[in-house]
């Protein structure tokens, strides 16, 4: 992925909208709009640092999708980071079902791959 995937899933991923980014990052609405277009225009370093800061990742983490520090949130993929911010819109209750529900698809998984090693 590139900087306009990495930003969407970042704009994504903290709910805010372009124009939330912009008053917090202090950069113009119609320069985010031109990085997240199909153009796909880059900001200069300046103004990366802007954006990233204001999203809380890296620079880096915007052009590559990688972030090379030790145990961030980063680490973990989108689907999965996308996954905790909706479960934590959920009541206690529906948490706890999501959370069961998750480590029964996790050990489901795990038999799956039993059962598939002994038919080698």
């Amino acid at each position: 992925m590139g900087f306009k995937e990495n930003l969407r899933a970042e704009l994504q991923f903290s709910g805010m909208l372009v124009k939330e980014l912009a008053a917090k990052s202090g950069v113009k609405k119609h320069s985010l709009d031109r990085y997240l277009d199909s153009r796909s225009q880059l900001p200069n370093v300046e103004t990366g640092v802007k954006i990233a800061q204001a999203l809380g990742v890296t620079v880096e983490y915007l052009v590559t999708g990688e972030n090379n520090q030790k145990k961030t949130s980063h680490n973990v993929s989108h689907t999965a980071r996308l996954i905790g911010q909706f479960a934590g819109k959920l009541d206690p209750n529906k948490q706890e079902f999501a959370f069961e529900l998750l480590k029964w698809l996790l050990a489901w998984k795990d038999k799956v791959k039993k059962v598939e090693s002994i038919g080698e």
